[in-house]
């Protein structure tokens, strides 16, 4: 019997409908060819007679078997039959059942069935969750507009239209989440915050909820974790091995601060995370203040703030240097009173990692002293600033070579210094498969800048101006810039001009 290796065959999806999903996922099949007289049919267990001559009754015509694998086969099924269209067709039925109870909701009943699988609420948000989890969303926003309802999902930082429907379900829909959530469902007017444990199907999601009170309704955000992806190693976060090794050692300090800088949404808690799980060993002790906590992790100790009872980052800081450790991780360096506790933790002992919004690794100290901090204290405590940015890749199934545009080429002209091309520069980009679902990217990877301070920077911002320092760091930064980073990706044939070009003008901005 001949076996067929699904992940490195080319799925025909239109043909591979014609087999309906219930029979498929039923025999565990997928339809694979249209061969004339005959199709070629992939089973994972190919004595199944019955199941041949099922689906032979159903294509009628006979069919030829090829063996594949129950768990690439069951991977092809969610990616041929899709949620999609699941999602609309149980929006339509809870639109129905509203319009037969003319449009009023029964809460309690909805709270009395909350693990009632038949219900057309739970059914919708079970496929969504499911959705979501298949084709790898950071984020669902569930969005009330003016006569539509829209469910988008932000993949690899970029926001799709997954489906629409009628406005009318936006209330149930709302209700039964902030049911699941914990929170108030008679409260309309305010923000409100809850997490979400949800089991779907083999994924186990973390889901933290926010709603927010619209013109047309309360807009829902769901920020999805899932949890047995489990935490990205500091190896696996695309810096270079010149970026990594000045980074490691600077978290291998005694004491000191390290922070990693960037955009909202730029993987930095995700780069730390990586670091503790390095510094993670029995004879260290971790402290993390968090808001929220993202990741859980075994053997760190971590606080989550609650400024509705005055928890907020100073006071738990505060808190943690009564509580002897070795390091100290605090989510983001927001105001003037955490960045001081922040020098004064590292000033007495304690490496203190943390993160800040700025543009680039440059401007982090001025930022610094913007709240308050001391150009010498700066001086003293600073070990090491990362700057990032998240860049999408071409998808690797469906990408090929690419004619950059007069923009493009004039951009990458520029960057490069150069009036043309360097020899064996690759320019790709991805076309749009059902593996990336049509968008041509598929994962992302990090771009890093790192500025260490060393003792002449240190003299430099203690007797200089901040003008003076960043003359002088840009030197030491000289061949090692985010945009030269993800200029490198781009020659290489990893991502797209296009993505390099927003690089580009966040460190422009």
């Amino acid at each position: 019997m001949p076996v067929l290796d699904l992940q490195r065959f080319d799925v025909d999806i239109p043909l591979a409908r014609l087999l309906p999903e219930i029979q498929a996922r039923r025999y565990l099949a997928l339809l694979l060819r249209d061969q004339g007289d005959s199709c070629l049919l992939g089973l994972v267990d190919p004595n199944n007679l019955r199941a041949q001559d099922a689906i032979s009754q159903l294509l009628k015509r006979p069919v030829d078997v090829v063996q594949v694998d129950k768990e690439a086969l069951l991977a092809t099924l969610d990616r041929v039959y899709g949620k999609t269209d699941q999602i609309g067709e149980f929006a339509r039925e809870v639109e129905r059942n509203i319009e037969r109870d003319a449009n009023i909701v029964d809460l309690d009943k909805m709270g009395t069935v909350l693990d009632d699988v038949d219900a057309p609420v739970v059914k919708l948000l079970q496929t969504i969750f499911d959705h979501a989890a298949q084709v790898r969303a950071s984020d669902v926003h569930i969005e009330p507009q003016e006569k539509r309802l829209v469910v988008r999902y932000r993949i690899d930082g970029a926001l799709h239209v997954q489906a629409e429907a009628d406005l009318k379900i936006a209330s149930p829909l709302v209700v039964r989440m902030k049911l699941m959530a914990g929170l108030d469902i008679a409260e309309k007017r305010l923000p409100q915050d809850g997490r979400i444990a949800v089991r779907s199907g083999l994924h186990k999601l973390d889901v933290r909820m926010s709603t927010l009170p619209t013109l047309y309704g309360e807009s829902v955000v769901l920020r999805i974790l899932m949890q047995q992806q489990g935490l990205v190693a500091l190896t696996d976060t695309g810096m270079d091995q010149q970026v990594f090794r000045r980074f490691e050692a600077a978290i291998r300090a005694p004491h000191g601060i390290v922070l990693v800088t960037g955009p909202t949404g730029s993987g930095k808690t995700t780069t730390l995370y990586g670091a503790l799980q390095m510094l993670n060993q029995p004879d260290v002790k971790i402290l993390t203040c968090e808001d929220p906590v993202e990741y859980r992790m075994a053997g760190i100790v971590q606080v989550q703030t609650n400024d509705k009872i005055g928890l907020d980052f100073a006071r738990v800081l505060r808190s943690f240097l009564r509580q002897d450790p070795d390091v100290i991780f605090i989510g983001e360096i927001r105001d003037q009173e955490t960045a001081q506790i922040a020098s004064r933790a590292a000033m007495t002992g304690h490496l203190v990692l943390s993160t800040l919004h700025t543009n680039d690794a440059l401007s982090t100290p001025g930022r610094l002293a913007d709240m308050g901090i001391p150009p010498y204290l700066i001086a003293s405590t600073l070990l090491a600033v990362v700057s990032q940015r998240l860049v999408r890749l071409c998808c690797p199934h469906c990408v090929a070579p690419h004619e950059p545009d007069a923009d493009e080429m004039q951009w990458l002209l520029h960057s490069l210094g150069r009036d043309q091309l360097p020899q064996g520069a690759k320019l790709m980009r991805g076309c749009g498969c059902p593996r990336c679902n049509g968008i041509g990217y598929r994962g992302r990877t990090g771009v890093h800048e790192i500025l260490t301070m060393t003792p002449a920077l240190a003299r430099t911002l203690r007797s200089g101006t901040l003008h003076d320092f960043e003359a002088a760091a840009q030197q030491e930064l000289a061949g090692a810039t985010i945009a030269q980073h993800v200029l490198q990706l781009v020659l290489d044939g990893k991502t797209t001009v296009a993505e390099a070009m927003k690089i580009a003008s966040w460190d422009e901005g």
